[in-house]
């Protein structure tokens, strides 16, 4: 049960018969788990090392904490530990990016170069016009963020449907949220119509097109915060990007179906909200991950504090946990 806090099987054991019994002795404590005492003692330093138990000078046992109180201050550490870990991330991200773009600007794009930098809005709509254009037989992309603008539906219309005529296999990830917002929402209805797929999910990695499998575009942050992106035409890269769209596109919804709910009454999106929400995001970032209003995230997450019975975020983070809504895999 408590696997995904990082306790051990014996130590959970041996923690559930403190709770239960918290007057007897190591002795008969060990009788009953039937082990030895070296077994005992390692169970024992593992849950004071986590403060599971206090040892009191004086005392020939160890008092054993209340989960309340001792589960909540574990999740809290591991929720630290988390935002650490993400923040490293972030700035992994970032180095990469700036990586990317200072070898972008020494190998100008050439028939030998896996890496094209494009800078500027009208530069990025001219190669994915030649992309749309030039593409054979297969398109896939994420569209993160909500709701589209006017602008860019209006650019990709054309495009889009000459594509499809060709026979081209469109497939686009949007997220949950453009359900929402009836401009996007009516485009990719209409994208539908002509025969491409349109499928939905609560988040998204990043915003990427994929075309014929030889070809990816991905935006790129840059120091100054200027408009850019890359063309990247590096097998490796495009076998791990195309990987990452078939895994999403099998667990999202088809346009036309209603959302999901899972065997414990959970949607996509509030599954993601309880991921976030463990992982210490704010109510800013969790808006901003969905592509939905603060608002939104606000009550999205007060809904699932209610069925909870939660009354902070650690303790929500505690109870989804314990309830096997979401386990520690899904806080990395």
């Amino acid at each position: 049960m408590f696997e995904a806090l990082g306790l051990s099987q014996l130590a959970e054991s041996v923690y559930l018969a403190m709770l239960q019994h918290p007057d007897e002795g190591l002795d008969v404590l060990a009788d009953r788990l039937d082990v030895d005492h070296d077994q005992l003692r390692v169970a024992l330093d593992e849950l004071t090392s986590i403060s599971l138990l206090q040892v009191r000078p004086g005392r020939p046992a160890p008092r054993v904490v209340s989960p309340e109180v001792g589960l909540s201050a574990l999740l809290a550490r591991q929720q630290a530990e988390v935002a650490r870990r993400h923040q490293q991330i972030e700035e992994g991200t970032a180095a990469l990016s700036l990586m990317l773009a200072g070898r972008a600007k020494t190998r100008p794009a050439t028939g030998d170069s896996d890496i094209e930098r494009l800078c500027g809005i009208d530069a990025i709509r001219d190669r994915l016009s030649d992309l749309a254009r030039t593409c054979e037989w297969e398109a896939n992309s994420f569209m993160p963020g909500g709701a589209q603008s006017e602008e860019n539906l209006a650019s990709s219309r054309e495009l889009d449907a000459e594509a499809i005529e060709r026979g081209v296999r469109v497939r686009t990830v949007y997220q949950d949220s453009v359900r929402n917002h009836r401009p996007t929402l009516e485009y990719a209805r209409w994208l539908g119509g002509l025969g491409s797929e349109v499928r939905t999910t609560a988040s998204l990695p990043l915003r990427m097109l994929i075309v014929d499998r030889r070809v990816a575009v991905v935006p790129l942050d840059t120091a100054d915060g200027e408009t850019a992106a890359i063309v990247i035409s590096s097998v490796g890269v495009i076998t791990g990007l195309t990987a990452l769209f078939n895994s999403v596109w099998r667990s999202a919804t088809p346009l036309g179906a209603s959302r999901r709910r899972d065997d414990d009454g959970l949607s996509a999106q509030e599954r993601q909200v309880l991921k976030l929400l463990a992982a210490g995001l704010t109510d800013e970032a969790i808006a901003r991950q969905l592509g939905v209003s603060v608002r939104t995230a606000r009550r999205v997450a007060a809904d699932l504090h209610t069925r909870l019975g939660a009354r902070s975020r650690f303790q929500a983070g505690a109870q989804a946990l314990s309830r096997a809504w979401i386990t520690a895999d899904d806080l990395e």
